[in-house]
């Protein structure tokens, strides 16, 4: 809760550190939060570092953009390379991940995920219902950080599983590809998809079915990259730039006042 400076992280740093015996680096987003930031997302500065590495072996034209499915998407946008990283580095939450469809499953069969989205591909679209609640739901603003609690799946109550799941997929997908819109500014674009999220074939068909031509999607797999380690490696990236009091978050990307370091070292 960025308004009232709240932040909890589950895990105990300085316990990890005693029963490891090496020091921890832990609690990232309390010095962003407490300057005035979103707290969320802080992996855009190791997606700034990949762009790098991903233009210079594919050559893929700038800018380049992230999206990250995880319970919550996430999007990045690497506008050029230069001193000045918060100058061409932008980031946003954009709207549910697999946060709906998960619980949907979860809610309504023994199983944790719709693999590969096969519930959903079997299913049939609700299209009033999916209508309503695109029409009923706002994002104000994508400068605010956002919570899986933000979200709920109330409106697909009444259909089966597999409709649901289509229908919910669906709403999922199309404020994902709104969100792209928003960042893209309508410039041709290339956004690399990492997270749990994209390994679900319908919804990542879905996201391309609500786009413009001008905006690719691709898997990040594709560039020599993993994509189930992005946000893992991701952190032990933050955790170095920590440690060399560098800064994780940017005005940017977290909305902070200024540049913030974050995190805290356990010895």
């Amino acid at each position: 809760n960025p308004q009232e400076r709240i932040t909890n992280q589950l895990g105990d740093g300085k316990l990890l550190s005693q029963i490891i015996k090496k020091k921890v680096i832990y609690d990232f987003r309390q010095g962003d939060i407490q300057n005035n930031g979103q707290g969320a997302p802080l992996t855009p500065i190791f997606h700034y570092i990949l762009s790098k590495k991903i233009q210079i072996n594919y050559n893929l034209k700038l800018p380049i953009g992230f999206l990250n499915i995880g319970g919550i998407a996430n999007v990045t946008k690497v506008i050029n390379f230069s001193d000045k990283i918060q100058n061409n580095l932008t980031a946003f939450d954009i709207g549910p991940g697999n946060c709906l469809i998960d619980e949907w499953v979860r809610n309504n069969s023994n199983k944790k995920f719709d693999q590969n989205g096969e519930l959903a591909k079997s299913g049939k679209v609700d299209q009033l219902i999916l209508n309503l609640a695109i029409d009923n739901f706002k994002i104000n603003s994508y400068f605010q950080s956002l919570d899986v609690k933000n979200f709920d799946i109330s409106f697909a109550r009444g259909l089966s599983l597999e409709d649901g799941c289509a229908t919910i997929t669906n709403f999922t997908a199309y404020l994902i590809a709104r969100g792209l819109h928003y960042i893209s500014q309508l410039n041709s674009i290339t956004f690399l998809v990492c997270g749990g999220g994209r390994k679900n074939k319908y919804l990542i068909n879905c996201i391309k079915k609500y786009l413009p031509n001008k905006i690719n999607i691709e898997i990040i797999d594709n560039y020599d990259l993993k994509g189930d380690f992005i946000e893992s490696q991701a952190f032990g990236f933050l955790a170095i730039r920590s440690y060399l009091n560098l800064p994780i978050s940017f005005s940017t990307t977290t909305r902070c006042k200024v540049s913030t370091v974050g995190g805290k070292l356990v010895k």
